[in-house]
């Protein structure tokens, strides 16, 4: 298995704990780092501008992504604008529809004109990787972020998906294919394999590093080991 240092995809840390993302921020191996609503809810951001400062008080020579919060173009493109003007290494999540499933492509556009760096979120699709490619600005640099791990849980494998992606994507030099959602190490090789640019992984996933290229049959009494400990520790009889 390739090791971590060979990797030519790029690792950015996916998460909303502050703590967290400095920890992860300060590896050589996370070149970038991304957040969302869902994950600062959970981790209890009260404050969602006054968290991004802090977090870009400290994190300034790495790409972070902040998410615009409405749904309606106007106001998408308000906050668009002000996040964008949070910090130079910022990059604004735009989703690729709004809730009604109106597509956002229009604004994309208008913000890619503007210079403004994106992050095109939640994309699922060939079809979306096709209208978000040609609504970018080949002059602004941007993510499209196809959310291979939310593909995978519908029983889909997403590998042809992204191979066909990046291909989609092959006349924007500026526009980065990034694997979203990802839900196992193994994930992080399979986007490496295909020359995927990103991946973006959360902090439990990151943890599993030292596993690569442990060996399987230590792996294997670790895991016994771990069974009859448990049993012992439980007091279990039978």
């Amino acid at each position: 298995m390739t090791a971590l240092e060979q990797l030519t995809v790029k690792i950015f840390a996916d998460g909303a704990d502050q703590a967290s993302m400095l920890e992860l921020y300060a590896r050589p191996y996370i070149k970038g780092l991304t957040t969302n609503p869902t994950l600062m809810r959970k981790s209890g951001v009260a404050n969602y501008r006054a968290f991004a400062h802090e977090v870009l008080s400290e994190i300034r020579d790495k790409p972070v992504s902040f998410e615009v919060l409405a749904d309606d173009f106007t106001a998408m493109e308000r906050q668009a604008l002000e996040i964008a003007g949070w910090a130079d290494n910022v990059f604004v999540k735009i989703p690729i529809t709004n809730t009604r499933r109106d597509s956002c492509c229009a604004l994309i556009t208008r913000l890619a004109d503007r210079q403004v760096k994106l992050n095109v979120t939640a994309i699922m699709t060939l079809a979306q990787v096709q209208e978000v490619s040609a609504a970018l600005n080949p002059a602004t640099p941007s993510y499209v972020s196809v959310f291979a791990g939310r593909v995978a849980d519908t029983g889909v494998d997403p590998l042809p998906l992204m191979v066909r992606a990046l291909e989609l994507l092959k006349g924007n030099s500026n526009a980065q294919l990034m694997w979203a959602s990802s839900r196992e190490l193994l994930n992080i090789f399979q986007a490496n394999s295909i020359g995927c640019h990103v991946i973006t992984v959360t902090a439990d996933i990151l943890g599993k590093l030292p596993l690569i290229g442990h060996d399987l049959g230590q792996f294997s009494l670790d895991t016994v080991k771990m069974f009859r400990d448990d049993a012992l520790g439980a007091g279990f009889s039978l």
